[in-house]
């Protein structure tokens, strides 16, 4: 397995996880049940895509030193930290729960940003910006105490653009 393919795996199960968690209420039940069986169906195209794309591509081109390297085991290691300390902080500041998603998304979408350069491909910066702008929006929901709808914007937003940004890697390759 390439570690494109890796990544793109990894996108799309975290992005059907976002979808599957966070399309509850205030997501009327039939729209909440069409995402998320959306959300399944795309992780399947992505498999499916990614691993038959994967099988045609010559073993050369699958070489990417350091993609996983010390680096990108820094950036993922910050990302633990920042994600778990900031719920941390959170709870101890007693905000709603909801910020959690927000906060998550917040630090997902910034991981992608950094890993960006890291790994020369300036293409997983957008859907970085995008998670780190729709964690911002959740947290500046929360703080204009506006909380019933972050899950859907932090977080089944943020797994759409992840679904999105795994669904056209794959296929692009």
């Amino acid at each position: 397995m390439s570690p494109q393919l890796l990544g793109l795996l990894i996108g799309s199960g975290f992005g059907t996880a976002f979808v599957l968690a966070n399309a509850g209420d205030p997501v009327p039940g039939p729209l909440g049940i069409a995402l998320r069986i959306a959300a399944v169906l795309c992780l399947i195209a992505v498999i499916m895509t990614g691993f038959r794309t994967d099988r045609r591509e010559p073993p050369a081109d699958r070489e990417r030193p350091a993609w996983f390297g010390p680096k990108f085991g820094l950036v993922v290691v910050a990302e633990f930290a920042l994600i778990f300390g900031g719920i941390a902080v959170l709870r101890a500041l007693d905000a709603p729960t909801e910020c959690n998603v927000a906060w998550i998304a917040l630090i997902v979408g910034l991981h992608f940003v950094v890993l960006a350069p890291i790994w020369k491909r300036a293409a997983i910066a957008v859907p970085g910006a995008l998670l780190t702008a729709l964690g911002a929006a959740g947290m500046i929901m929360a703080a204009m105490s506006q909380t019933g709808w972050i899950p859907f914007v932090s977080g089944v937003l943020s797994g759409v653009v992840l679904l999105a940004g795994s669904l056209y890697g794959a296929a692009r390759r």
